[in-house]
């Protein structure tokens, strides 16, 4: 795999780090994530392929073991509010002295410098301070973020990734780590590089959900069809949209231009009638092989067990019959390999690494016995 030997500790956090952890095993890192203690468990799923250590980091010797475990690895990965590693005595000037070859990736909504840097937010506060958030929404209504998917996800978790991966290769010819400041913000404006440069080419220059790309095209939205689906329309180039039209069993000489946007409300209410005529099923027939750009819009189950998706191996199964996504993109000489076995329960690795560190079962024990660490290996089945 293509980050085989490359070791990674992932301090425990919220979604947009479990998931840059995940990237980094599913390519082959051997990723350990540093759990709190008292910790129910893993709240994001994102676990697959990872080891837990249970680790008391507000003492100074839950603090010595983790520069000991930093010491001795490629990557840290942090979630935390600026600062809050400095307190800690873990900040990168301590860590990176200790270990020049270090990648001490900080991942933080606003980043670690400006005046919300220290602040709480969430994916829709880092949506909004981008600028991208106002763009999304119907006509009309309020703007709306995609579930949590762009500034956790995107502009966090796997632009975190790309830093990592490219510090990486930067360390192959200078030998040296460095810092990765990951603000998910920026992460999100830059994936809006798209919407920044084509501001003047009048792609963007109606208000909120009357573009070409943001619903406002009857030809680029989606429509209800006889059985309550929906069916996916994205035929922007005009030779597909002709198969659109044809498909729909309209004349396009009885349409207006595709291109004339003050007659878009109207057709739309036309389109939406046709759709609203079949089933999700029956435009599928009609639909399926051409270049018209309209596909079903599928649930997660149907996703799983679509043709196309199967046919590509689009989804796995672990252990425990859990299905999620492959990685992505496919590598064909060194594809991820995810791991199929369940996610580790909190600490279960807690001895292990520490033996790989070189500490003995007395120093475990008296780690145990101050409560520095915690250890929950699984039960056997009798």
């Amino acid at each position: 795999m293509a980050l085989f030997g490359v070791r990674v500790v992932e301090l425990a956090g919220l979604a947009p780090g479990p998931f840059c952890g995940l990237v980094l095993a599913d390519f082959g890192a051997q990723v350990v994530r540093v759990d709190r203690p008292n910790t129910s468990g893993d709240v994001s799923g994102l676990a697959r392929g990872k080891r837990s250590l249970v680790l008391d980091l507000k003492r100074p010797q839950g603090v010595a073991v983790l520069r000991r475990l930093c010491a001795q690895v490629d990557v840290l990965l942090e979630p935390f509010r600026p600062g809050v590693m400095e307190k800690l005595q873990l900040g990168p000037q301590i860590l990176l002295q200790e270990n020049p070859k270090l990648i001490y990736a900080r991942l933080s909504g606003f980043g670690q410098s400006g005046r919300f840097s220290k602040v709480a937010g969430h994916d829709i506060n880092y949506l909004a301070l981008s600028g991208v958030l106002s763009k999304i929404g119907r006509s009309g209504e309020n703007p709306y973020a995609p579930l949590n998917l762009l500034a956790d996800f995107a502009g966090g978790g796997l632009m975190c990734a790309l830093g990592i991966v490219m510090a990486l290769f930067e360390r192959t010819r200078s030998g040296k780590g460095q810092v990765i400041d990951v603000s998910m913000v920026e992460g999100t404006a830059y994936l809006s590089s798209f919407l920044w440069k084509t501001q003047k080419l009048g792609l963007w220059d109606q208000p909120r959900g009357q573009n070409l790309l943001d619903g406002g095209a009857p030809f680029y939205t989606t429509y209800r069809t006889s059985d309550g689906q929906y069916m996916a329309v994205g035929a922007v180039e005009p030779p597909f949209y002709q198969l659109l039209v044809k498909g729909l069993g309209l004349k396009s000489d009885e349409l207006p231009s595709q291109m004339s946007t003050t007659n878009w409300p109207e057709m739309k209410k036309k389109f939406a009638d046709v759709f609203s005529k079949k089933s999700k099923a029956e435009w599928c027939q009609i639909f399926d092989g051409t270049d018209a750009c309209v596909t079903p819009v599928l649930t997660f189950e149907e996703a799983l067990h679509h043709d196309h998706n199967r046919e590509r191996g689009s989804f796995v199964t672990d252990e425990e019959q859990h299905v999620s996504p492959r990685p992505a993109p496919l590598l064909f000489s060194t594809p991820a390999v995810p791991s199929t076995k369940r996610n580790p329960f909190i600490g279960e690795h807690t001895e292990e690494i520490l033996k790989e560190l070189g500490f003995n079962q007395k120093e475990i024990d008296q780690l145990h016995s101050d409560r520095i660490i915690e250890s929950n290996k699984p039960k056997a089945n009798l």
